[in-house]
């Protein structure tokens, strides 16, 4: 029986994403709202979603909803909640917050209210007066929005975006959940062809061979809730052993990722290989202005500088100019760009068929969407 109220959160822009993946995971109790993506499980779902979820930041278990104009209120209705169903005698927790637009506007004292709230209800709970917080470690978070408390623990602890196989980074490195996303926006499959021309530490390609090979991306990882007994080592054995069964190891995909930079493309190699997909990427130090392709109904997925972080403005949308010259000759490829700069169609030379609204860690960016014909059938 799915008795639990689950929270994929999420980056603005990518809730769509976010809700198929939970639909594709067989949760149909699915509600959508900004930001986040809820629906409904059991305790095996806070293992499967943490595992799968390719695009979400984090999955939280929903403890409670309800109206709270006083300290009073916040106190008692937090306090009537089954926290010791979840929290250890011995459990570690701690307590964040975020309140907008609400007669409760001081984070830190609701913080507080809501610890002292828990403290009261475990203390009866487990009959004492004093916690070691030795055990597994829970984080709660009080989030108020227009005087409306929603109570989660978050299941995840470190962010889904730290997949594991990343260790080392270049400058400027794109979010694994955001790369992901761009790839499920995109009309890429297993059959196609994926070209990166600007593949930094290689984050685009290796979250398409993952998805081409159906590797989970939190496979290489471990969770908070992972050490809770009320969900059990065995549900999260059995839930790892389905996603290693799920592998298709057999699988050959044509992915190819080129960067101007040698050290970027030999950081980009350790990470393919800590992913386990090393063998599906063709890594290659190329500049763009000389790479050479072909009329194949490939699908270019890229992330280039943006003037912000990387390159100066100039020579950054010299680059889109060249790009529009040299991609427009490729008339059955489809492709995919995510950039900050809000004159890229006009320098790149063509209008998006597409254009999504997205954010790059705390950089507003657009993914231009710009679509190939179909390849026609084998």
């Amino acid at each position: 029986m799915y008795n639990l109220e689950l929270i994929a959160t999420t980056t603005f822009g990518l809730e769509a994403v976010v809700k198929r993946e939970v639909q594709n995971l067989g949760y149909k109790d699915v509600k959508v709202e900004n930001g986040k993506v809820t629906f409904k499980g059991d305790e095996s779902a806070i293992a499967r979603a943490n595992l799968w979820l390719r695009s979400a930041d984090r999955v939280l278990l929903k403890l409670g909803e309800f109206k709270a104009f006083s300290f009073e209120e916040l106190f008692e209705k937090t306090k009537a909640l089954p926290w010791g169903e979840w929290i250890t005698e011995n459990g570690k927790f701690t307590v964040t917050g975020k309140s907008i637009k609400s007669k409760l506007y001081s984070v830190p004292d609701c913080q507080s209210i809501v610890k002292k709230a828990v403290v009261e209800k475990l203390k009866k709970k487990y009959n004492t007066e004093w916690f070691k917080e030795d055990g597994p470690e829970f984080t709660i978070q009080v989030a108020l929005l227009k005087d409306k408390v929603t109570l989660t623990i978050d299941t995840s602890g470190v962010g889904l975006h730290k997949r594991g196989y990343r260790e080392n980074a270049i400058k400027a490195p794109l979010k694994e959940t955001l790369a992901a996303a761009m790839i499920q926006l995109s009309f890429f499959n297993k059959d196609r062809i994926l070209l990166d021309p600007f593949c930094g530490s290689g984050t685009i390609p290796i979250e398409a061979a993952m998805i081409g090979k159906n590797i989970a991306p939190g496979l290489n990882r471990n969770f908070a809730s992972e050490n809770w007994p009320r969900i059990g080592k065995k549900v999260w054995k059995e839930e790892r052993v389905n996603a290693l069964k799920a592998i298709r190891q057999e699988e050959k995909l044509e992915i190819f990722a080129t960067d101007i930079n040698h050290k970027a493309i030999k950081v980009a190699k350790e990470n393919a290989f800590n992913a386990g997909v090393d063998e599906c990427i063709d890594f290659k130090v190329q500049d763009f202005k000389k790479l050479n392709l072909s009329d194949n109904y490939g699908i270019l997925i890229c992330n280039p500088p943006y003037g912000e972080r990387l390159g100066g403005k100039k020579e950054v949308e010299d680059l889109y100019e060249i790009m529009g010259d040299k991609l427009k000759r490729l008339k059955t490829w489809s492709k995919y760009i995510l950039t900050s700069n809000e004159d890229f169609e006009k320098i790149y030379g063509s209008k998006a068929d597409k254009r999504r609204k997205l954010y790059n860690g705390r950089i507003k960016v657009d993914y231009y969407q710009y679509y190939g014909p179909r390849p026609p059938k084998k």
